[in-house]
C-alpha cells in the first residue's frame, strides 16, 4: 500500500504542473495591465513601465513562468500585487474559512443524502422514495442563490434565529489560532463564541450542502437498489435479519464505491465553487479572495489560490482512491 501511495503521489506532479501552464497561459491572456491597477488611470506612462519592470511583467512569458515554478520549489507563492503582502500568510485565513464551509456541507449532505437513498432503496416505489427522488430533483436543480436569498429571508428576517452574513459576531472576534474557528474556539474554551460561530455556519453549509446532498441520494439509491438483488441480499432477508443489519452489514459496503467517487468529487467542486454562496452569505472564503485578485488583475494570487484549490482537488481523490481498497478488500493494488 505504501508503494501505491508513493507512486500515486508521484503522478500528481505533471497534473499539477499543466495545471500551473494552463492557469498561466489563461491568466495573462486576460486583457489589463496589474501596474495600471496599481498606480490608478492617471498614471505617466514612465511611472507604468517602472512599475511593470519591478513586477517582472515585462520578461517573455516563458521566464515569467519559470520564476513562478522557481518560487514554488522553495514554498514561496509568490506576493500579492494589490496587498503587497505573501501569499503564503494571506491565503490560509479565506482557505480554512471555506474548508470549514465545505466540510460542514458534506457532512449534511453525507449523512442526509446517503440515509434518505438507503431508505428510498429499500422501500422502493414508496411514498417516500417518489418524495425523496422529487426533493432530490428539485434540490439539483434549486439555485443556490435564490435558496441562500429564501433561508435568509426565513431564518433571519421573519423569525430571526439565525444571523444573515459573516462567519463570527464582530462585537466578539474569535481569536484565530488554527483559522478554522469552531476548532479555535474550543480550544479556547469559549463554548459561547462556539454557539455563536455554529449560528453563522448553519445556513451557508445548508444552502452549499443541496446540490451534493441530491446527487449523493441519488446515486446511493442507484447503487443500493443494484446490491439489494444480489442472491446474498436475498437469502440474508429470507432469514428474517432486520434492515439495520442487511443494509449497513451487507449491502452498504458493497454499494458504497460510487458514492465515494461522488464525495470525492462534490468535495473537490464545493471547495473551488462556493463563490455564490459566499457572496450571499459575507462568507470571507477562497472564492472572494480570487474574485477580489481577477478584478484587480493580481496575477500571483489567481495563480496561488488556482493552484492549491486545485492540489487538494488531486489529494482528495487520492484518499477516495485508497479508501476504495479498504472499504472493499476485493480491489488490488496494480503493481
Amino acid at each position: 500500500m505504501l508503494a501505491y501511495t508513493a507512486r500515486r503521489i508521484l503522478s500528481l506532479f505533471p497534473v499539477l504542473i499543466g495545471m500551473t501552464l494552463v492557469v498561466f497561459a489563461i491568466i495573462h491572456a486576460i486583457p489589463g495591465n496589474p501596474a495600471q491597477m496599481i498606480l490608478g488611470q492617471r498614471a505617466t506612462k514612465e511611472a507604468i513601465a517602472e512599475v511593470t519592470r519591478q513586477l517582472g511583467l515585462d520578461k517573455p512569458w516563458y521566464i515569467q513562468y519559470f520564476d513562478y515554478i522557481n518560487s514554488l520549489v522553495h514554498g514561496d507563492l509568490g506576493t500579492s500585487l494589490r496587498t503587497r503582502g505573501p501569499i503564503n500568510q494571506e491565503i490560509w485565513p479565506f482557505l480554512s474559512a471555506t474548508m470549514e464551509l465545505t466540510l460542514a456541507a458534506m457532512l449534511i449532505a453525507v449523512f442526509i443524502g446517503v440515509n434518505a437513498g438507503i431508505i428510498s432503496a429499500w422501500f422502493s416505489k414508496s411514498w417516500f422514495d417518489y418524495l425523496a427522488m422529487v426533493l432530490a430533483l428539485i434540490g439539483v436543480s434549486m439555485p443556490i442563490f435564490w435558496l441562500g436569498l429564501m433561508e435568509q429571508w426565513v431564518f433571519s428576517i421573519e423569525l430571526g434565529w439565525l444571523p444573515t452574513t459573516g462567519r463570527e459576531d464582530v462585537r466578539d472576534p474569535v481569536s484565530a489560532i488554527t483559522n478554522l474557528y469552531l476548532i479555535d474556539t474550543l480550544l479556547q474554551g469559549r463554548f459561547d463564541q462556539f454557539g455563536t460561530v455554529l449560528q453563522h455556519l448553519i445556513m451557508p453549509s445548508l444552502a452549499l450542502a443541496t446540490i451534493p446532498m441530491a446527487i449523493i441520494a441519488r446515486m446511493t439509491r442507484a447503487t443500493m437498489l443494484e446490491v439489494m438483488k444480489s442472491d446474498y441480499i436475498q437469502t440474508a432477508r429470507a432469514k428474517g435479519l432486520g434492515m439495520f443489519w442487511v443494509v449497513y452489514k451487507h449491502s452498504l459496503k458493497n454499494a458504497v464505491i460510487p458514492v465515494l467517487t461522488v464525495i470525492g468529487l462534490q468535495t473537490g467542486l464545493l471547495l473551488g465553487g462556493a463563490i455564490l454562496t459566499e457572496t450571499i452569505f459575507g462568507w470571507p472564503g477562497i472564492g472572494r479572495y480570487l474574485y477580489d485578485a481577477i478584478a484587480y488583475r493580481d496575477y500571483p494570487v489567481i495563480q496561488s489560490g488556482i493552484l492549491v484549490i486545485a492540489a487538494i482537488f488531486v489529494f482528495i481523490n487520492l484518499i477516495v482512491d485508497l479508501l476504495y481498497v479498504l472499504v472493499d478488500p476485493r480491489i488490488k493494488f496494480t503493481k
